[in-house]
């Protein structure tokens, strides 16, 4: 009797861990900042965005801040535009700005979502990333300097380039 109550409650724990595990893995969909709550986000405007650390705070998920402003990195394989293969338009989720088409998107297996070009030369502003003891090359969104990703000269042609991008700071426009 006293070993079935053992079993018991080692399932129950297995059970617990297993949907904390779970919840802890789920693809949660992008906090899109369209609303009325952030002034930075138009989806035709080319214009800078200049806005206080507080005011970005307020308007991201705490992931999307993390990444987009601390310059963070989502989990590899966690992110719901990792095989995403809808056609459309993919935009920074911080401020609209449009920044790769679905046809320039691969399976480059490397965990995030890759593109081999972005949408225009004004899109990404690049800046080089020596941290972590690496010599990599940093994107961020073309309007608001949000952190996407890096991208590496290992990609498919036409480009030869491997725009390795954070989902949790895309949004996307289906065509």
């Amino acid at each position: 009797m006293k070993s079935k109550s053992i079993i018991i409650i080692i399932l129950a724990m297995v059970n617990i861990h297993c949907g904390q595990a779970q919840d802890q893995n789920k693809k949660t969909e992008p906090k899109m900042s369209n609303s009325a709550s952030n002034p930075a986000f138009n989806r035709k405007s080319e214009e800078k965005v200049d806005m206080p650390e507080e005011k970005w705070k307020e308007i991201l998920t705490p992931e999307q801040y993390y990444i987009a402003r601390q310059k963070g990195t989502e989990r590899p394989w966690t992110s719901k535009f990792e095989k995403f293969d809808e056609k459309g338009t993919y935009y920074c989720a911080a401020c609209g700005n449009t920044l790769f088409q679905s046809n320039t998107k691969f399976d480059s297996g490397c965990g995030w979502p890759s593109f081999f070009e972005p949408i225009s030369k004004k899109s990404i502003i690049y800046t080089p990333d020596n941290t972590l003891g690496m010599k990599r090359t940093e994107v961020q969104c073309g309007r608001c300097k949000a952190h996407l990703g890096h991208v590496f000269d290992d990609g498919p042609p036409p480009t030869g380039l491997r725009y390795c991008i954070n989902g949790v700071i895309l949004g996307f426009e289906k065509k």
